[in-house]
């Protein structure tokens, strides 16, 4: 009696490793298809955001494009300068979408003449 209990317990385990093994396989999938992708998007954003500069081109996630006048360590702001009357407006830096770098003209885009 006590080896027929056994054996079916040891046939329910088994069972129940196969019924759980497909579900294991498609957490651990999902987990490398969402998850580690949007991590490494998350440090490309944090890095693309710590190197804004003053006098750089950005826009935020709201579509406002302007460029950089001041930038606020103390409380992780950036004054964004828009439009034609130069209107001041002061965002957060996680609301910067895209930033467009200054170029300080260290390449001679001129051609030359012959």
């Amino acid at each position: 009696m006590i080896q027929f209990l056994s054996a079916t317990g040891s046939a329910s385990m088994t069972e129940t490793l196969f019924t759980l093994l497909p579900m294991i396989l498609i957490i651990v999938f999902m987990f490398i298809l969402i998850y580690l992708p949007q991590k490494r998007q998350d440090k490309k954003d944090a890095a693309m955001r710590s190197s804004i500069e003053i006098g750089d081109k950005v826009s935020t996630i709201g579509g406002i494009v302007g460029i950089v006048c001041a930038i606020s360590e103390k409380d992780d702001t950036i004054v964004l300068e828009t439009g034609s009357d130069r209107t001041k407006i002061r965002f957060r830096r996680t609301a910067i979408a895209s930033v467009e770098k200054l170029d300080m003209g260290g390449k001679d885009t001129t051609p030359a003449k012959k």
